[in-house]
């Protein structure tokens, strides 16, 4: 079965930290752009970070540029979110997507999509 799994989501005070996972079953995410994406209750879907093949020149959305960063473990099939300095508007759930290329559009045809890990940001 090919699917994408999020995980490490939960919850954080503001100013701490998290740290998302997004590993690849049954297909390899090394020749793949992997994005993350996030939608907040009663919000579009919006793109965070994306990270290319080669790992150069990761494309971060300007709210999160700062406190979130990407990388990948092709050994381990994964791409991390590390977020750090969560604010209250970082809540919403997190989804990771696959692509040929980077893009932090949602309405591109993405190729897998996860079912997503809550992020929520509370005192």
């Amino acid at each position: 079965q090919l699917q994408l799994v999020e995980s490490g989501g939960g919850l954080a005070q503001p100013g701490g930290s998290l740290r998302l996972s997004c590993t690849a079953s049954g297909f390899t995410l090394d020749h793949a752009a992997v994005a993350w994406f996030r939608q907040a209750p009663g919000k579009e879907r919006e793109g965070v970070s994306c990270i290319s093949s080669n790992g150069n020149n990761p494309l971060v959305a300007a709210s999160v540029k700062g406190r979130f960063t990407i990388s990948r473990d092709d050994a381990k099939n994964t791409v991390y979110l590390q977020m750090n300095s969560l604010k209250p508007e970082d809540t919403a759930v997190y989804f990771c997507a696959t692509w040929a290329v980077c893009t932090l559009d949602p309405r591109a045809p993405l190729d897998y999509w996860g079912q997503g890990t809550q992020v929520t940001v509370s005192s």
